[in-house]
């Protein structure tokens, strides 16, 4: 049996230069991921729109949203 977890994360309220700045920084990090793991990362308006899929491990998934999440908090701060 193979188990899939799909979690979305959207942030609103976004400036399209915050939205634009923050999906710059994250580019980099969206590479190279585990087999079984990805991220999709899309503006629509003013949202950034993360999805996350894991078809494998829910500890690495769990661990790739919070280290997504804290660089987007870093990128965040710097860009203010």
């Amino acid at each position: 049996m193979s188990l899939t977890c799909q979690v979305q994360v959207i942030l609103n309220n976004l400036s399209d230069e915050k939205a634009d700045a923050v999906k710059k920084a994250i580019e980099p990090d969206n590479v190279n991921f585990p087999e079984g793991l990805s991220l999709s990362l899309e503006k629509i308006d003013n949202k950034l729109v993360f999805n996350f899929e894991s078809r494998k491990d829910m500890k690495k998934l769990i661990g790739t949203i919070d280290e997504v999440l804290e660089h987007v908090q870093v990128a965040l701060k710097v860009i203010e």
